[in-house]
C-alpha cells in the first residue's frame, strides 16, 4: 500500500497542474477622449441609452409591430440560434469525454487454427491424452458484461479543451447577438426608406400636376403668340422628368416594401397591406444618449464575440502543451463467460481485467512544439483581431456621431427653405387673387415649395437613419424577456418642429 501511494503521489501533484497560460483577459485600449467621444455634439448625452428595443423611441407601431416580426420570423435570426445549440452541444460532448465511458459487451468467438495445441491435458500420446488433437486446435469464448475506458486528465489539457469550446459557445452567442443588432438597424433603415419614398411620390405627384398647368397654359400663350416654341418644349421636358421622378419613387416603394418583407421572413408582398397606408418620417428623439466608449466596448456584440475568440486561442495553447506529459488511461472488463454457451450464466465464472496504460512521446521531431508555436500565432493574430474589432466599433460611433450632427444642421437649414417656400407660396396665392400675377407664375411658386418640402424630407430620412446607425454602433438591439417579465419601453414624445429649429443645429 505505501509504495502505491507512493507512486500516486507525483501523479495526483501532476493532475493539480494545468497546461497553458491562464487568460488575463483582453488587451486594454485607451481612446482618445478618455470617456468621452470625440465627435458627441451638443444634442449627444453621456447618460447609458437604453439596452434593447430602441426603435420604440421613434414612436411608430408600424415599425415596432415589423421588429416583433422579425425576431420571431427572420431566417437568419434562426440559423444563429442553431449555431448557438450546435456550439453547446460541442461543450456538452467534450465535457462528457472526460468522464469514464461504460459499455455492455457480448462477445462469441469460434476459432479453428491448426496448430494452435492450446490444450491444459497431458501432451498427446500420453496416457490421458486425448486421441483426436482436433480438439486442441478449436477454441470457443463466450462473455457478457461490460467495459470502460478513462485517461485521466493529468496535464489538463482536456480541461483547457472545455475551456476554448465554452469560449467558442460565447461567441456564438454573441454573433446571434450581432446578428439581431444589424436585423433591427436593417428593418428600420428599410421602413425610414419607404416611408420616404412614399412621401417623395405624393409630392412629385402634385408637382407634375402643377407642371401640366404650367405646359397647358405655355401652350396657350404660343398659340397666341405671345411666346416661342423653345419654352413649350421646355415645359413638355420638365414635365416628362416629373413622370420619370415617379416611376423611381413607385419602383422604390415596392423594393422597400420587398426588403421589409423578406426581412420579417415574409415573401416579397406579404406585407403590402400593412405598408399600404402612407404615414410621416419618424424622428429621432431631442435628445441622443450613448454613453461612453468603454460601456460601448463591453456592450457590441462583436467586441464580444472577439473577445470570446481570443479566450478560445488562449486555451488552445494549453492543449497543445498538454502533448509533452504523459497520458495515462485504464481500461476495465468485468464480465461472466467462459468456454461453453452455459458459462454466463455461472456467477463462479466471474472474470475481471484491469489495463492500465502509460503514453509519453518521448521522441516527435518536434510536433509538438511546432504545434504550440501555431497556437501561440493563433493566439496573437485573435489578439490582434481584437483590437481592430475595437477600433472598428469606436469608429462607426465616431462617425455615425458626426454625420448625425451634420445632418441635425442640414434639416434645420432645409426647414427654414421649406418655410420660406411656403411664405412665398402664400403671398403670391394672394398676388393671383389680386390679379398682380399669372396661374403660371403661381404654379411655378408651388412647384418650388413641393420641391422644398422633398429635399426637406430626404433631410429629415437621412438625419433618421443617422440616428439609426449610431443606435447600431452602440451594439444595441432586442432584449428578450420571458412573456411574464416583458416590459413595454414608452417612447419620448417627439416634436417635429423642435427637431427641425435652426438654434438646435
Amino acid at each position: 500500500m505505501r509504495k502505491t501511494l507512493t507512486l500516486l503521489a507525483p501523479m495526483a501533484l501532476l493532475a493539480g497542474c494545468m497546461s497553458g497560460p491562464d487568460y488575463a483577459g483582453p488587451p486594454q485600449l485607451a481612446t482618445a477622449a478618455g470617456n468621452a467621444f470625440v465627435r458627441a455634439g451638443p444634442e449627444i448625452d453621456p447618460f447609458a441609452p437604453i439596452a434593447g428595443d430602441w426603435w420604440t423611441l421613434l414612436g411608430d407601431p408600424v415599425l415596432n409591430e415589423l421588429e416583433a416580426r422579425a425576431l420571431v420570423g427572420n431566417p437568419g435570426v434562426a440559423a444563429a440560434r442553431a449555431r448557438i445549440e450546435q456550439a453547446r452541444a460541442s461543450l456538452r460532448q467534450e465535457r462528457a469525454n472526460r468522464l469514464p465511458a461504460v459499455a455492455a459487451q457480448a462477445t462469441a468467438v469460434q476459432a479453428n487454427i491448426p496448430g494452435l495445441d492450446i490444450g491444459s491435458g497431458p501432451p498427446p500420446g500420453s496416457p490421458g491424452a486425448p486421441a483426436d488433437t482436433e480438439e486442441q486446435d478449436s477454441l470457443s469464448v463466450y462473455n457478457v458484461g461490460l467495459n470502460a475506458n478513462w485517461e485521466i486528465d493529468f496535464a489538463g489539457g482536456q480541461a483547457r479543451r472545455v475551456e476554448a469550446i465554452n469560449a467558442q459557445a460565447a461567441a456564438s452567442v454573441a454573433n446571434a447577438e450581432d446578428a439581431k443588432v444589424q436585423l433591427a438597424a436593417e428593418i428600420a433603415r428599410a421602413y425610414v426608406s419607404l416611408r420616404e419614398a412614399q412621401g417623395r411620390l405624393e409630392l412629385v405627384q402634385r408637382e407634375r400636376d402643377l407642371q401640366q398647368q404650367i405646359l397647358e397654359l405655355t401652350y396657350q400663350r404660343y398659340t397666341q403668340g405671345a411666346l416661342a416654341l423653345f419654352p413649350v418644349g421646355n415645359a413638355n421636358a420638365e414635365l416628362e422628368l416629373l413622370k420619370s421622378q415617379i416611376a423611381e419613387a413607385q419602383a422604390d416603394i415596392d423594393v422597400f416594401k420587398d426588403t421589409l418583407a423578406v426581412l420579417t421572413g415574409e415573401a416579397p408582398g406579404a406585407l403590402d397591406g400593412l405598408l399600404a397606408a402612407q404615414a410621416e418620417i419618424p424622428l429621432p428623439p431631442e435628445r441622443v444618449a450613448v454613453g461612453d466608449p468603454a460601456a460601448l466596448i463591453a456592450r457590441r456584440p462583436d467586441v464580444r464575440a472577439a473577445e470570446r475568440m481570443l479566450a478560445a486561442a488562449n486555451a488552445r495553447i494549453g492543449v497543445a502543451e498538454a502533448a509533452r506529459f504523459p497520458k495515462i488511461s485504464f481500461m476495465g472488463i468485468l464480465g461472466l463467460g467462459g468456454s461453453e454457451p452455459d458459462d454466463i450464466l455461472d456467477p463462479g465464472n466471474l472474470s475481471a481485467i484491469a489495463l492500465p496504460r502509460l503514453q509519453w512521446n518521448l521522441l516527435d521531431s518536434g510536433r509538438t512544439a511546432a504545434s504550440i508555436d501555431q497556437a501561440e500565432s493563433a493566439r496573437d493574430e485573435a489578439e490582434a483581431r481584437y483590437l481592430e474589432v475595437v477600433l472598428g466599433a469606436l469608429r462607426d460611433a465616431e462617425q455615425s456621431l458626426a454625420r448625425f450632427g451634420q445632418q441635425r444642421a442640414n434639416v434645420a437649414a432645409l426647414a427654414q427653405i421649406s418655410r420660406q417656400a411656403d411664405t412665398a407660396a402664400e403671398l403670391n396665392e394672394q398676388r393671383r387673387a389680386a390679379g398682380v400675377i399669372s396661374q403660371g407664375e403661381l404654379d411655378t411658386s408651388i412647384r418650388k415649395r413641393e420641391q422644398a418640402r422633398a429635399n426637406l424630407d430626404r433631410a429629415i430620412a437621412a438625419m433618421t437613419n443617422g440616428w439609426i446607425a449610431i443606435q447600431k454602433s452602440l451594439g444595441l438591439g432586442w432584449v428578450e424577456l420571458s412573456r411574464d417579465n416583458r416590459t413595454s419601453v414608452e417612447p419620448a414624445p417627439v416634436d417635429r418642429k423642435s427637431v427641425m429649429k435652426p438654434e438646435q443645429s
